[in-house]
């Protein structure tokens, strides 16, 4: 019997989420059925409940349904429980609910892919949304000299500031207030999926920092492209993408796949 897995979404049929997990699927010699599904908002309980009556066994979530799941879920990791929001469901066999979210891992795991420095740097965190609050721990936990959370409204800057305080230093700003150079720049702000960039001062990146922006595209986001100009190393979000992807499959079939030749195939069908 093939299991049935999927991504709930609205909108979703854009995801590349099925493409992924497939592939992990073939290269691992899991049997698994794994699809979009288009959940109504306001309606995501029931949406899971239906898939699970199907025979669904776990699903993965995306906006704007991740605080949904966790509300949903009767156990938490403890990283769930810190972002406040999952993007991993698991139905056990009891029945219950189990959530988690692998955004930050596949985040740092990206980071680490391509070289990135965190230990003793200075990073900057653009941002103050769900995106930004998932990934907080995990570049805590790899003791950043600081990490810096700059937002547009500096108060819900400064509430992450305040929840994440005890793992290691942090500080908030304004956009307009950053100062000083930074040796890691990540741009969790939606902006670059309208072709914006955050209101940021000139002299950001130190000498051979790297920009990293959660966004992907076919051509460099508006932000990779701004922060390469000004001599920054720029990377985009679609490992981070593959890898915590890889992350939630690890979780509903205990087996950890390769993350580098779905990259490249990934990119290629951009």
């Amino acid at each position: 019997m093939t299991d049935r897995y999927c991504v709930f979404g609205n909108p979703i049929a854009h995801s590349k989420s099925p493409f992924i997990h497939t592939a992990f699927a073939r290269e691992t010699q899991q049997r698994l059925d794994y699809t979009t599904w288009l959940a109504p908002v306001g309606g995501f309980a029931e949406a899971w409940k239906a898939f699970t009556a199907e025979g669904g066994r776990g699903a993965n979530v995306t906006v704007p349904f991740k605080g949904d799941a966790f509300a949903l879920c009767d156990t938490l990791s403890k990283r769930a429980q810190r972002a406040e929001a999952v993007n991993t469901l698991i139905l056990g066999g009891n029945g219950k609910v189990y959530g988690d979210t692998t955004d930050g891992v596949g985040l740092v795991r990206d980071l680490h892919y391509h070289g990135v420095p965190l230990t003793g740097k200075r990073i900057l965190l653009l941002g103050a949304g769900g995106a930004v609050r998932g990934v907080i721990e995990p570049l805590l936990a790899e003791k950043p000299r600081e990490l810096v959370i700059a937002n547009r409204t500096l108060a819900k800057a400064e509430r992450l500031a305040h929840d994440f305080s005890d793992l290691g230093t942090l500080s908030a700003a304004g956009f307009n207030d950053v100062t000083g150079a930074f040796d890691v720049v990540i741009n969790g702000t939606s902006a670059s999926l309208a072709g914006e960039l955050p209101p940021l001062p000139a002299g950001i990146f130190s000498t051979n920092a790297w920009a990293y922006d959660m966004m992907y595209a076919a051509e460099p986001t508006v932000f990779s492209a701004w922060a390469a100009a000004q001599g920054a190393q720029a990377i985009d979000g679609l490992g981070m993408l593959v890898e915590q992807a890889a992350e939630s499959f690890f979780l509903w079939r205990n087996v950890r796949p390769d993350t580098a030749s779905v990259r490249k195939k990934l990119r290629k069908r951009l």
